[in-house]
């Protein structure tokens, strides 16, 4: 499949599950959750989404909450996105900000 295809899938999954944990998850421990971004498969088998959470201390519940809606999610999207197949949505913590936050105390450190 195209890259461009790709991208515009990966675009529309972002938008689609941002909507569904915002709008129709009712799991507490969902509540505060920033999809980041949606790396789907040549294949359309899978697909990574990346995510962060406000309080970085219930990443692990957070983590395992999403994992359990993954079904729930998966069923949502098959109504909201026309592809062939709505892909196996693995959920990890993207941990890029909190990396550019180290790298900016580390360089604002260095000026002091």
């Amino acid at each position: 499949m195209n890259q461009v295809k790709i991208e515009r899938i990966n675009s529309s999954l972002q938008e689609q599950i941002s909507y569904i944990l915002a709008t129709e998850v009712k799991n507490p421990d969902i509540k505060f959750v920033t999809i980041t971004g949606v790396k789907t498969a040549s294949d359309l088998g899978s697909a990574k989404v990346y995510f962060t959470v406000l309080d970085n201390e219930k990443r692990k519940q957070t983590l395992d909450a999403l994992k359990e809606a993954s079904g729930f999610i998966r069923h949502e999207l098959r109504e909201r996105i026309d592809i062939r197949q709505i892909p196996e949505l693995k959920f990890i913590y993207d941990e890029s900000i909190e990396y550019g936050m180290r790298i900016e105390e580390t360089i604002s450190k260095l000026h002091e």
